[in-house]
This record gives C-alpha cells, structure tokens and sequence, in this order.
C-alpha cells in the first residue's frame, strides 16, 4: 500500500503572499464528523489516483493513493469519517496517514462538512 498523498496546488493571491487558507475551529477535520467531497470540486479519475479541481478557489489537488480517492468517494455514504475508514479497510497502523490526507483536503476546501 502506498502513502496518502494530497498535493495542493495553488495560484491564488494568499499562497503567493505566502499565507495559507485560514481554519477556525468550525472548519476542521474530526472524524466523527459527516464529510462530503465539496459540490464545487470535480474529482477526476487517473491512473495515479485522482485529480480534484476547485471551481470556487482554482486549486487543483492530486490524489496520490487508490485508497484516499475512494474514501473521498465514500464520504458521502457514511455517517462519519471514521466509517469511511473502516468500510476502506484502513488499519490502526495506517489510519495517522489517512487521517492527515483527510484533514489537507478538508482544510482546503475540498472535502466539507455535511449537514446532519
């Protein structure tokens, strides 16, 4: 299995001044949490994973890892983030990484919390 990856890439003002999207408490990842791919991002499938465009912000994110494309997929099916680890198949030992990929795309707009 190969390492979760999520790579940002972005052109906007606030990365070329060097600071990043800001979080509030609100908008961070927990896994209890119900999650969602953004409605404003398109996921696209390749042979290396994944390509997600944000049509709101412009940034563009690789999906490195079959595993996260597919759980980014699933989001929606689950009651929660940690379900859709589970139902993946993420073991303990793995589950830091994925946590930390899931928490780089909520944290960039790309995946967002889902109305209960």
């Amino acid at each position: 299995m190969s390492t979760p990856t999520s790579t940002p890439v972005s052109g906007g003002r606030s990365a070329a001044a060097g600071g990043g999207p800001s979080t509030t408490d609100r908008d961070r990842f927990a896994l209890d949490d119900a999650w969602t791919l953004n409605p404003k991002v398109a996921l696209r499938p390749e042979p290396f994973g994944a390509l997600l465009y944000h049509f709101g912000t412009r940034k563009l994110s690789f999906l490195k890892n079959l595993t996260v494309v597919g759980i980014v997929r699933s989001l929606a099916d689950h009651a929660t983030a940690e379900d859709a680890l589970f139902a993946a198949g993420v073991g303990e030992a793995d589950r830091p990484l994925y946590v930390q990929a899931l928490g780089a795309l909520a944290d960039s707009g790309m995946i967002v919390r889902r109305a209960a």
